[in-house]
């Protein structure tokens, strides 16, 4: 295994300030902007330990990409949210041809995630591990679905 974690990771934007507002929205502390390079950055880690940062950089049109990335949360934080998002003017989308009602969990890992947009079209989840393995025939499902199976 890789001996490290990931300490930081950037997204590119069209509008820094839409950003530097939706990421301050999702909780992130906002630390430092450098107004000529037109990038913000953000800590996130939950116990505010400064081990984790986001990089938005503002960019034209031409140099844009769209990315993904996700922010592990706790099981008791994934089972609520849903409506957290929604508390928030974030509307959960659709991923893997499942709808938004509530998480979905890819059973090779396994993770519960919850999918969601930055103003730009990022790709943003919401993820937590799932302690225990079971035999499933998909690849994806509804966390209800996954529940009421029982493990191996």
């Amino acid at each position: 295994m890789f001996p490290g974690t990931l300490y930081e990771t950037h997204v590119k934007t069209k509008n820094l300030d839409k950003a530097i507002s939706f990421y301050k929205k999702l909780g992130m502390d906002h630390a430092y902007t450098i107004e000529d390079r037109r990038v913000a950055f953000f800590w996130f880690d939950k116990n505010h330990k400064k081990e984790q940062m986001l990089g938005v950089w503002e960019v034209q049109d031409d140099g844009f990409h769209k990315s993904h990335f996700a922010f592990r949360i706790s099981y008791e934080d994934m089972l609520n949210a849903r409506e957290w998002l929604l508390d928030h003017g974030i509307s959960p989308r659709a991923a893997f041809g499942l709808e938004s009602t509530e998480p979905i969990v890819h059973t090779w890992v396994p993770n519960a995630s919850i999918y969601f947009y930055d103003p730009d079209g990022n790709s943003l989840e919401f993820l937590c591990l799932l302690p225990e393995k079971k035999k499933v025939s998909k690849d994806v499902m509804y966390l209800s679905e996954w529940e009421q199976i029982s493990l191996e």
